[in-house]
């Protein structure tokens, strides 16, 4: 099967961006609920083309997961997104293509390259597969290269978290996020205006 090169990233990084167009410094997210992760989920979603890789990293029970839903379902998957956790992986239609969410934990250290050569990972990639990866970090080359995105994620509270965000599609996805929390900041002045 011939594979047509995957589109190039649409995002303007201004000042923010090396000359390869990765972000030079992580850019931080405050998520105070579940739903603030949703809505970084909702923005990545949009932020994302064909064939791209989204790495997820941070301790257990640090949202990974869940903000992986959030990704899925902004994609247009429909129906419970479940960890891949004991699978490795699990492969979910959305509106926009096929989504490989993929949870490494199990695997990490000498056998990894191998057993991910053996799942074709690189493969659905490159045939424009979404690639969302928990604990990828050391599987870049097996992956198919360098992520689009890298989220790392850390426990800030009960239900808070702070997002760091770095790759070429940061600052697009943070520019998004900023825009809902502007949009929905805007709505609640009009009601408060209206009362």
């Amino acid at each position: 099967m011939t594979t047509s090169p995957r589109p190039k990233p649409h995002d303007d990084l201004g000042e923010r961006a090396d000359h390869a167009g990765s972000v030079t410094a992580p850019v931080g997210r405050r998520l105070e609920s579940r739903r603030d992760t949703r809505k970084l989920g909702a923005a990545i979603a949009r932020s994302l083309v064909p064939g791209d890789l989204v790495l997820l990293s941070g301790d257990l029970g640090a949202g990974k997961t869940f903000l992986a839903r959030a990704i899925a379902h902004g994609l247009g998957a429909r129906g419970a997104v479940t960890s891949p956790t004991f699978t490795l992986v699990r492969e979910l239609a959305t509106t926009r293509g096929a989504l490989v969410h993929v949870d490494l934990y199990r695997i990490r250290g000498p056998g990894l390259a191998v057993e991910l050569q053996r799942l074709g990972l690189r493969e659905q990639r490159a045939e424009g597969a979404f690639l969302l990866v928990e604990w990828g970090d050391e599987a870049l080359e097996a992956l198919g290269g360098d992520a689009e995105l890298t989220i790392a994620l850390a426990i800030a509270g009960p239900h808070a978290r702070t997002a760091a965000l770095s790759g070429p599609r940061a600052a697009s996805v943070a520019d998004l996020h900023a825009g809902v929390r502007r949009r929905r900041e805007r709505a609640g002045e009009r009601v408060r205006e209206s009362k």
